[in-house]
């Protein structure tokens, strides 16, 4: 399975996009951090870590997660 990550301060995005259904849910959540027509198409640094957790939390598909880093 591919498995792409994506680094912020304190948080990595993990996107499995095997996964994914294409719902969409992050796209209209949070525009600024997921746009599929840029590259990389998932940018973590322009949300919060609190707002990333919310969105992925709401993934229907599991295909994403995040791993809190420790300082």
């Amino acid at each position: 399975m591919i498995v792409k990550e994506y680094k912020t301060e304190g948080l990595t995005v993990i996107w499995k996009p095997e996964l994914c259904t294409h719902t969409g849910i992050c796209v209209r959540t949070l525009p600024k951090v997921y746009n599929v027509m840029a590259r990389p198409w998932c940018r973590p640094e322009n949300a919060s870590r609190a707002e990333l957790i919310a969105q992925i939390d709401r993934c229907p598909s599991g295909a994403l997660s995040y791993r809190i880093e420790e300082d």
